[in-house]
């Protein structure tokens, strides 16, 4: 009963195994992004996706991982042009479990409007208003119309111990929200039960201004715990997993 989100971290990642194929929607913290310097001293950002926590999630789990992730994202971004660019909307990239972890470019590079549910349009998800809220409830609700009983894990940002953790609880906070409006979403509450990302874990997990590989497979370990923890708790909302994209019911 005492039992915290990341207690337990289990080398098979527990019940996260379970699906059959996840859909990751993310930034450079899900493509597997490193940092280097070009012989100018200019800062190189590479996405390498073979090291991301979804491809370690992949190899550990052998669950199909599709990352519909790039270095810089945003929800703004994956709604106006990018998704279409790819053809992710289609029901051919269809999944059963889709993890969505974007915030921090859309709050802290591009400095978009927070928002809140207020934002969503329940008829049309396309006319949602321009904000961080309407833009993540818009790929949600598009999912859930290509995917109705898929579930969904909505990523919170990691407490840095800096000047933005207010607007990380906020977003977190907005992400609560979403699961209370949106049937089989959950939270996964990075903010609360991940290890504070200070100087210290930095020092071992990230190189310079993104992760490195040993900060993925953490991230990786951490993402599968969760979701572990989720279905443990949540047994009987996903007992029809196999019947995700069917008409089967139990």
């Amino acid at each position: 009963a005492s039992e915290q989100p990341l207690d337990i971290i289990k080398e098979t990642c527990g019940f996260a195994g379970v699906f059959k194929q996840i859909g990751v929607i993310g930034d450079s913290l899900a493509s597997g992004e490193f940092e280097s310097h070009d012989e100018n001293g200019n800062i190189v950002y590479t996405d390498m996706y073979e090291y991301s926590w979804p491809a370690v999630l992949e190899r550990i789990t052998g669950t199909k991982y599709n990352n519909y992730s790039r270095g810089g994202m945003t929800a703004k971004e994956y709604c106006e042009s990018f998704a279409d660019a790819n053809g992710y909307w289609n029901n051919a990239y269809a999944a059963q479990c889709y993890i969505i972890a974007l915030g921090v470019n859309d709050l802290f590079g591009q400095k978009q409007e927070l928002g809140s549910i207020a934002d969503i349009d329940d008829e049309d998800p396309k006319t949602n208003k321009k904000t961080l809220a309407g833009y993540y409830a818009q790929i949600i609700a598009r999912l859930k119309k290509i995917q109705p009983r898929a579930k969904f894990f909505l990523m919170a940002m990691p407490d840095e111990e800096d000047a933005n953790t207010e607007l990380k609880l906020k977003h977190r906070d907005l992400l609560y929200s979403f699961a209370e409006k949106f049937d089989n979403t959950y939270v996964l509450d990075l903010f609360e039960y991940a290890p504070k990302y200070n100087a210290a874990f930095k020092e071992k997990f990230f190189m310079r201004g993104h992760m490195n590989p040993a900060g993925y497979l953490l991230t990786a370990k951490m993402t599968a715990a969760y979701i572990d923890y989720i279905i443990r708790h949540n047994m009987n909302d996903f007992k029809e997993i196999g019947f995700i994209g069917t008409d089967l019911h139990s």
